[in-house]
């Protein structure tokens, strides 16, 4: 992936696609420099990584009275904790680069001076790590039936490190529609017996969700999305992103 210019960077907060109502995105992470001088250090100032944090912060064009739109998926989420996700560029094809954490909506601004297009800003700070991985499942692809998606070779898990996995599911409809999403494992790209490693629990509505795995070792190197949908004429649009951290 070469040099880009930013005109489709993709941001989903928990259930909303913030993407049409966005005109600027930044993350940014930093790890703490702890000051570990003594006599020894020879006259150079020595430091040692401490806390890590991460935090995107992005605005745009207002608009509300939806729950897809900035200011109620804001202002249901201000205070509280979900996933966030975002791309370099482009999430609409399985195996696109994306940035995502569990983060808090530490705050919410709206408004402007008269004559101006109504703006919105707003904050989201790590609660988890920040995890460098891939989307698993694209947001334009509405799903009706119970499915699979496409595997990604994104390597074994190390003792110590953990799968982690984003899902937002943008819309619900149908009657008593519900979606549980689940992340497989498998040895090789066939997925003939592939092992479930984590489970979202059952969505019906929009909203988000994040899971990670406990830290053992993983020795299957192939990992997709899968989903269960159940209702009358159910259909769900959502977005998947996993990556190893």
């Amino acid at each position: 992936m070469g040099k880009t210019i930013l005109t489709n960077v993709r941001a989903f907060a928990v259930g909303a696609d913030l993407t049409s109502n966005a005109n600027k995105v930044e993350l940014s992470a930093e790890v703490e420099d702890k000051d570990a001088t003594n006599y020894g250090s020879q006259g150079w100032k020595e430091v040692m990584g401490g806390l890590a944090s991460a935090e995107l912060s992005a605005e745009g064009q207002w608009e509300a009275f939806d729950p897809s739109k900035v200011d109620d998926a804001s202002w249901s989420q201000l205070g509280g904790v979900g996933p966030w996700s975002v791309s370099a560029n482009n999430a609409a094809n399985v195996g696109d680069l994306a940035y995502f954490m569990g983060a808090l909506r530490s705050d919410y601004k709206l408004f402007d001076a008269v004559g101006e297009i109504a703006p919105w800003s707003g904050t989201a700070k790590s609660n988890w790590p920040l995890v460098r991985g891939q989307f698993a499942h694209p947001p334009g692809t509405a799903r009706t039936a119970t499915g699979t998606g496409t595997g990604l070779n994104l390597g074994a898990v190390a003792l110590g490190k953990r799968m982690y996995a984003s899902l937002h599911v943008l819309s619900a409809a149908g009657t008593t529609p519900s979606l549980t999403a689940r992340i497989e494992s498998s040895v090789d790209n066939t997925f003939a017996s592939p092992t479930t490693r984590l489970t979202f629990t059952a969505a019906t509505a929009s909203g988000g969700q994040i899971l990670r795995t406990a830290g053992t070792a993983i020795t299957d190197t192939w990992w997709r999305v899968a989903w269960t949908i159940s209702g009358t004429t159910p259909s769900f649009l959502f977005v998947s992103a996993l990556g190893v951290l």
